[in-house]
């Protein structure tokens, strides 16, 4: 955990100096992010008092190619003024004379219908001089009314070396002017409103602003602080502006949203009058090849026009995106939050899939969240860089992992591989504190196999041959454990023992016991094939299996330890494994594995009721018949057996050996009946005293 938390600070402070620094790459990755809010919001309608006068395709078609006549606009202006609308707003500069008597008309036009905004634009560098006269004119719309409270504070609006103006003799008959320069973000999108500009240390307000100013017919009100531009009023109505005189625009949709009306409707009188009446009109071209097309978050190609439409409308409705230094707060503080949060539970899951799904989890738990918060309450917060903090956080946490605890994992891997399977290194690797220095108390199944006659063998062998032997018959029985999902606990010379249900639960850890024991007899089979053509003896083994509650885990110092299982359980297993030698059997489980397992899983038989070493309590034991090759119905031979030894237990001993000898003429193999049968001579000649418990007690081990 102290990990996880030092890699999400780390890197959550890492995403601050990177946000603070805002590379241009990444500033213009979250630009291009941000957009998509505008388009998943999808269209709204925007301010109805806000249209568009379009120099359009059937304009053109009408009147002809772009550019007009002075004489054809001014019958334009005249017409407007039939339809009475509050502004008219020129998107357009007329900048060149044509004739002294069209500019003189046009002049009127303007001056008749007293309320046309002419457009005019500023230039960072400029051959020509700019007329005086022209100059002058065009400063009756400077913003006159500016409160200075720090004079270093206009250094923050842009300034401008030249302006292209409206010439003079049509500059007359205009109400108001207002430049259209609109400046685009690094990557060529268009995404603010510049309300001022500077130009000769007058400050000069945009088109659009300009026909607000005389739609609400009120005055512009500035004030200027050490830091920029502190406020921006009209009347009383406060424009929220940034220092530099700018707001974020909050688009409506793509090129074609707002009213758009053609000027062709508008010169044969087929438009509407209450379409115009009392709105602002800008005029403009949205003709693809004569237009000024500008690309906006709805739209690759938007002409210029509906920009200023758009800055207009935000302004009418009082909608305005929210970027300043709350919303850098609220950045800073996501990116810390959701880098902790996102951490401190990565840290509790131990796949890789799961972390990428956590992690995807949180990408989208930030994405909604952002747009909730751009949509409900116009705040335009940052969409990359907490992204980006979360996704360090995962490659850095991951690292880690991979680095330092699949470190850990291989050594455990190297450590238990040997002597676990590969599915139960998995879990082990999954879980690696089941292997810390201590024990549980859990219910597992013990199995213990030792060879017998292994003392011949190794006086008749060399060292050398003796352990290759022993290699050949100790690869194959470690490889039947693993198959059946057991641990190898130790091999003690030339015995074995396995541990099933632990270090990871197995539910059915009494009948893989089983299944491990029948595979190793049928194993030692082939041994003795293979050892016989070389020319060694045959060797037999002993199994024992029990069933119960053990402690397990790693046992020793921290320096050196070993995963085992220890208790009175897993001594009775090793007793259970000594006893095959007094009965001639090769697999005996006790009761309580017998009771674990499915009816028809194995054929077993009860053997003796035995008081083993070490152990007041007599126990049942069982056999696991497994002498396949014999032939035999080892099935009816079991049912046989118990039938007899219920005979026996009666007391009934002269009957109960004559079905033992019946067992023994089925199966001469069978050396349990054959000890029976002395057993019952024995008691025929000297009966057991009246409170025999029918227990046999075993003397050794």
């Amino acid at each position: 955990m102290l990990i996880a938390i030092s890699i999400g600070l780390f890197v959550s402070f890492l995403t601050i100096a990177i946000y603070i620094i805002s590379p241009s790459f990444l500033r213009e990755i979250d630009l291009r992010l941000s957009d998509y809010r505008f388009r998943y919001r999808g269209v709204e309608t925007p301010n109805q008092d806000v249209v568009i006068l379009a120099i359009d395709e059937k304009s053109i078609n009408k009147i002809g190619r772009w550019v007009w006549s002075r004489g054809k606009i001014a019958d334009i202006v005249d017409k407007l003024t039939e339809y009475e609308p509050s502004v008219v707003a020129f998107d357009v500069v007329f900048s060149e004379p044509e004739t002294a008597s069209i500019d003189s008309n046009f002049s009127k036009a303007l001056s008749n219908n007293g309320n046309v905004v002419l457009g005019y634009f500023f230039r960072d560098e400029s051959t020509e001089s700019v007329n005086q006269e022209d100059l002058d004119i065009h400063r009756n719309s400077r913003v006159k009314l500016i409160k200075y409270t720090a004079d270093t504070g206009v250094g923050f609006i842009r300034d401008f070396k030249s302006v292209e103006l409206n010439i003079g003799t049509i500059a007359k008959g205009a109400r108001g002017f207002g430049f259209f320069n609109i400046f685009p973000e690094s990557d060529g999108v268009y995404r603010k409103s510049q309300l001022i500009l500077r130009y000769k240390n007058d400050i000069f307000p945009s088109l659009h602003l300009e026909a607000l100013r005389l739609f609400k017919r009120s005055n512009i009100f500035l004030t200027i602080a050490d830091f920029g531009v502190d406020s921006l009023y009209l009347n009383k109505y406060r424009i929220p502006i940034n220092e530099k005189g700018s707001f974020l625009l909050d688009f409506y949709g793509p090129s074609g949203t707002f009213p758009t009306y053609s000027i062709a409707d508008l010169l044969d009188g087929t438009l509407p009058v209450e379409a115009l009446k009392g709105k602002i009109v800008f005029i403009g071209a949205t003709e693809i090849g004569i237009s000024d097309i500008r690309a906006t978050p709805f739209d690759p190609a938007s002409p210029g026009v509906e920009i200023q439409a758009t800055a207009a409308a935000n302004m009418l409705d009082g909608r305005f995106l929210v970027k300043n230094s709350f919303t850098d707060f609220i950045n800073l503080s996501l990116i810390v939050a959701f880098t902790m949060v996102f951490v401190i539970l990565l840290s509790f899951f131990r796949s890789t899939i799961a972390g990428l799904l956590l992690l995807f989890g949180f990408l989208a738990l930030h994405i909604i969240s952002n747009y909730v918060l751009f949509n409900n309450y116009s705040l335009v917060l940052n969409m990359l860089y907490p992204m980006l903090s979360m996704g360090l956080t995962y490659v850095g946490y991951e690292g880690y992992r991979n680095l330092l605890v699949e470190k850990r994992s291989r050594f455990l891997k190297r450590a238990f591989s040997s002597y676990v399977s590969p599915d139960l290194v998995t879990q082990i690797m999954d879980d690696p504190d089941r292997l810390k220095l201590g024990g549980e108390r859990k219910e597992v199944s013990i199995l213990f196999s030792d060879i017998r006659g292994f003392t011949t063998l190794s006086e008749s062998t060399t060292p050398e041959t003796l352990v290759t032997l022993l290699n050949e018959y100790l690869n194959p029985m470690t490889d039947i454990v693993m198959k059946e999902q057991g641990t190898l606990d130790k091999y003690i010379g030339d015995a074995v023992m396995a541990i099933f249900g632990a270090p990871v639960d197995l539910p059915d850890h009494a009948k893989r016991s089983c299944s491990a024991a029948v595979l190793m007899m049928e194993k030692l089979n082939e041994i003795n094939g293979q050892w016989k053509e070389k020319g060694f003896p045959n060797i037999d083994i002993g199994i024992g299996i029990n069933t119960g509650d053990a402690i397990v885990g790693n046992m020793g110092a921290n320096i050196r330890f070993d995963y085992t299982a220890i208790g009175d359980n897993v001594n009775l297993a090793s007793r259970l494994e000594g006893l095959n030698k007094f009965y001639g059997t090769h697999i005996i489980i006790s009761e309580t594995t017998k009771d674990e397992l499915d009816e028809n899983s194995f054929i077993t038989r009860e053997v003796d009721l035995v008081r083993v070493k070490g152990k007041n309590k007599p126990i049942s034991i069982y056999q696991v018949m497994t002498d396949s090759n014999s032939g035999v119905d080892m099935k009816k031979i079991a049912e046989m057996f118990t039938d007899a030894l219920e005979k026996y237990r009666n007391r009934e001993f002269g009957a109960a050996k004559r079905m033992f000898s019946e067992i023994l003429g089925i199966y001469p193999g069978d050396d349990v009946s054959r000890l029976y049968i002395e057993r019952c001579e024995d008691y025929m000649v000297e009966p057991p005293p009246e409170d025999w418990d029918k227990v046999y007690t075993a003397k050794s081990k």
